[in-house]
């Protein structure tokens, strides 16, 4: 992997950044070689929606979509791919009823669950039992560890997540809890899923990069693109790497933040967040014209 990225610094429409790697240059040229066989994937906090104290006031760029409406018309897909429900992440990213957007999926809940736009239709499985269970049992381990002051806990149907950004001391809460909380998730058959002052209780099995390499090949993707921020889009960026084994070239973009230097390290491109990323997908659009 690359040491160092390239960031977007012309403002010219359909200016590319040049990959830090190999890899990431070949999976570039794959990309703009064969769109119509290219799946560009995205998360959705931090990557198409700034990062906001409150995550229900998380809203997609202005720019987001508009750019996603040019782009997915030339490639084979669009997928968000979110830890959220899909259908918050539909409603917070503004992606129903779009023309254009008709070849784009959210893949939520790490995809376990699925919307497409061009039915509207939303595919969900049962929750996990054990997440009522941690449900009940946070708000006592919250007020029992001492971390409980500006934490909070949002409800997200097939997991729970606790948030320590408004806490006086963001990190130390996170610290604090991060070892309770793994004891209580373990208890009832969940892991925890760290983040950017956030921890996720939720089943198993579930992550981007499971969800990422099965919408690629079942799409018979000859191309991928993925750009994320968060810890979570490690298995994500893993997943790519391991396409590129198997000769499914790939480019990993960070949408930039201090706050994830290890998925900073192994971008072959890094954005300045979500504005770079809109910069990215109209710049794509532009040269695919």
């Amino acid at each position: 992997m690359g040491s160092h990225q390239d960031s977007i610094r012309d403002d010219s429409p359909d200016h590319l950044p040049t990959p830090a790697t190999a890899a990431g240059r070949v999976g570039l040229d794959a990309l703009l070689a064969d769109p119509g066989r290219a799946v560009i994937a995205l998360d959705f906090d931090g990557t198409l929606a700034p990062i906001v104290a409150d995550p229900d006031q998380a809203r997609a760029h202005p720019d987001a979509v508009p750019a996603l409406a040019a782009l997915a018309p030339k490639v084979a897909a669009v997928a968000v791919i979110t830890g959220r429900p899909a259908e918050v992440a539909v409603r917070h990213g503004g992606f129903a009823d779009v023309p254009g957007l008709d070849h784009l999926v959210v893949l939520g809940h790490y995809g376990a669950e699925r919307w497409d736009a061009a039915t509207g239709a939303l595919t969900t499985p049962e929750p996990h039992p054990g997440v009522a269970a941690v449900r009940a049992g946070l708000p006592g381990l919250l007020e029992r560890s001492g971390a409980g002051q500006g934490t909070w806990i949002e409800e997200k149907g097939h997991a729970v997540a606790v948030h320590t950004r408004r806490a006086p001391d963001p990190q130390a809460a996170f610290d604090t809890l991060r070892a309770p909380l793994a004891d209580l998730a373990s208890r009832h058959g969940l892991i925890v899923e760290p983040g950017r002052m956030v921890l996720e209780l939720r089943p198993p099995g579930m992550d981007k990069g499971a969800a990422l390499r099965e919408y690629v090949r079942e799409l018979d993707a000859r191309a991928v693109l993925y750009a994320g921020d968060d810890l979570g889009d490690l298995p994500a960026f893993a997943a790519v790497d391991t396409l590129r084994t198997e000769a499914t070239p790939g480019l990993l973009v960070c949408s930039g933040s201090d706050e994830v230097p290890d998925l900073r390290k192994r971008a072959d491109v890094v954005v300045d967040g979500p504005e770079g990323v809109v910069h990215l997908l109209r710049a794509l659009a532009t040269r695919l014209t």
